[in-house]
């Protein structure tokens, strides 16, 4: 029985650790991989060449677009699996139009990601960003016991989770283990969805009210841009916590940064829109904002699980298996 071909296409210095020598051995023996250094373009006469012998392409971030002038050049792709989470940016309609089954691994890289909003939720509650400032500023820890003093901690408080996404339900899934009162705003959850055995389902507006932490999980879609604005904001308690590892267009950054400037509410900021604020944002500088460089998904090793995850979907798809992480078209406008 003949193998077959393989190909990847990525970035190689985004995508350090994705696939290590046990993952690429795999791939050895179910396919016959065309190359093992990815292809960065699909313009020159080398790149064109394994385009039209793969039948597989396994591609991750970095990998250029892959539209109907790519797939003219690959005549024989039957497969395309992404080891990284979205594909929006990566696969042209044509593809899903050819019939060519895409399979991602975003579910690997929410991972990570719920893990660093568990981290944020905790870290948020105790207050822990202030109390270093504090500690800093005063050694002595006299400003620090007056915090310790004030309403604060872990115990039984409200977390409001915006959107039952893949990442939404891993983080409620690890709440379930705290003294948490779980609150859920989703418009596409209804009853006997199993996330409403540990979650209430609210309206937004009662979500933002009631909660003490409220962490974003939405898709980011034209729809639901700058679905967190000014008067949302306005909505949450005094010394609230705002979480976003989502994306930066689901939030008006500039009334969110108006009413950080208050000092009425506090944030952990993992990403922002545009992708890099401007220079000189108060984002950086705010001190009850933690900001981070969109590192909540996956980093250094944790990207193993990326490469392994689309290494067993490609083992399933050789073996004639249903794959468990098969884009459906037609939900495609409500992928993040």
């Amino acid at each position: 029985m003949m193998r077959p071909k393989l190909a990847f296409a990525m970035a190689a210095d985004k995508t350090k650790f994705v696939f290590d020598a046990a993952a690429l051995g795999r791939l050895a023996q179910c396919c016959e991989v065309l190359q093992t250094t990815p292809l960065e373009e699909f313009s020159s006469a080398e790149a064109r060449a394994v385009l039209g012998e793969a039948e597989i392409l396994v591609t991750g971030w970095g990998c250029p677009n892959v539209n109907a002038e790519v797939l003219r050049a690959a005549p024989r792709l039957k497969l395309i699996a992404h080891a990284a989470g979205t594909v929006k940016y990566t696969l042209d309609d044509a593809v899903y139009q050819r019939d060519i089954r895409v399979t991602h691994a975003a579910d690997a890289n929410a991972v990570p990601v719920a893990e660093f909003t568990l981290a944020s939720i905790i870290f948020s509650n105790k207050r822990a960003f202030e109390l270093r400032d504090r500690y800093r500023a005063d050694p002595m820890r006299r400003t620090s016991y007056s915090l310790m003093n004030e309403p604060i901690g872990n115990y039984r408080r409200i977390v409001g989770l915006i959107g039952a996404s893949r990442i939404g339900r891993k983080v409620a899934k690890l709440l379930e283990a705290f003294d948490f009162t779980v609150l859920l705003c989703d418009p596409f959850v209804h009853p006997g969805d199993p996330i409403l055995q540990h979650c209430e389902l609210v309206e937004l507006d009662t979500l933002l009210a009631r909660s003490d932490v409220v962490s974003l999980h939405a898709p980011s879609l034209p729809s639901t841009r700058h679905m967190i604005g000014a008067r949302e904001l306005a909505l949450m308690g005094d010394g609230a916590a705002f979480i976003n590892t989502a994306r930066g267009a689901l939030v008006d950054e500039a009334a969110l940064i108006a009413e950080l400037q208050t000092g009425r509410i506090h944030a952990v900021i993992d990403v922002t829109d545009p992708e890099i604020p401007a220079t000189g944002s108060p984002l950086y500088s705010l001190p009850n904002v933690f900001l981070t460089p969109h590192v909540a998904g996956a980093v250094g090793t944790e990207r193993l699980r990326l490469g392994e995850m689309a290494v067993t979907e490609v083992e399933r798809f050789v073996r004639g298996q249903a794959l468990e992480f098969e884009i459906e078209p037609a939900l495609l406008e409500r992928l993040a």
